[in-house]
């Protein structure tokens, strides 16, 4: 495991995000879309992985932890403007969660 320093660390904009809609993308079956509150008003649609295990309504009302400072990039010709994260086990994501009385927002250290 390669080691960063805390200044980098510092670099990374966590905050915790609603998944307010989710959709699938047309002729893709292993990424869907998903649409988040980060709070004050701001949204941003994600592209994330793992549509071959979860429904687009299993992220809908769920708190999730974004890398919100993440370069956006083309997928499946939509801007998605950060990333989720997840565990990987055997190929599979489970999504990082956290209770419902966090606000959108709320930074990560």
């Amino acid at each position: 495991m390669n080691e960063i320093s805390i200044e980098d660390f510092m670099k990374l904009d966590l905050r915790i995000v609603e998944v307010t809609k989710s959709r699938r993308i047309p002729s893709k079956s292993r990424i869907l879309i998903v649409e988040v509150d980060l709070g004050n008003g701001e949204t941003r649609e994600i592209v994330v992985g793992g549509g071959e295990f979860y429904e687009p309504e299993f992220f809908i009302g769920r708190k999730m932890v974004l890398l919100g400072n993440l370069q956006p990039k083309i997928i499946a010709g939509i801007e998605s403007r950060g990333m989720l994260l997840a565990a990987d086990f055997m190929k599979r994501p489970y999504w990082l969660q956290v209770e419902k009385s966090v606000p959108p927002g709320s930074k990560v250290h």
